[in-house]
């Protein structure tokens, strides 16, 4: 099984520490000690849990979508020249960035400080994996 340590499900979650700690002594969260004696969460159990506790946006009801990967978050920059815009959203601890027109931005009032849904929906995701894991 893979072992996932305490601090790193707790940035995977986008919580801290001590809130992965506490769903473990609420019984939430099963945790165990690995060989060198520290706490570890089984990863496949951290998956499941994880996906237990997402939740889509709220759907508003004007549009529907076949997107299923939606991030909703904080506009956090927006660099714009007269025909193209780069917006970063700031999405819990994921920082996502799309490229759309400045006619788009400006209709959408897409400012610093606007919350925000990023829908993607792509062709080809690349997945990498850490050579040693955490």
């Amino acid at each position: 099984m893979p072992q996932i340590r305490i601090s790193d499900a707790a940035q995977f979650l986008g919580v801290s520490d001590d809130t992965v700690r506490r769903w473990i002594s609420k019984g939430q969260l099963r945790a165990e000690d690995d060989a060198h004696g520290r706490m570890v969460l089984d990863g496949a159990e951290l998956a499941g849990f994880a996906k237990a506790r997402a939740s889509a946006p709220a759907d508003s009801g004007s549009t529907r979508s076949s997107a299923r990967n939606k991030f909703t978050g904080l506009v956090t920059a927006v660099h714009s020249d007269p025909v193209m815009s780069q917006v970063e959203l700031q999405c819990g601890p994921f920082r996502v960035v799309s490229l759309l027109s400045t006619e788009s931005v400006r209709e959408l009032g897409l400012e610093p400080g606007v919350i925000a849904t990023a829908s993607v929906k792509a062709t080809q995701v690349v997945l990498e994996k850490p050579v040693k894991e955490p």
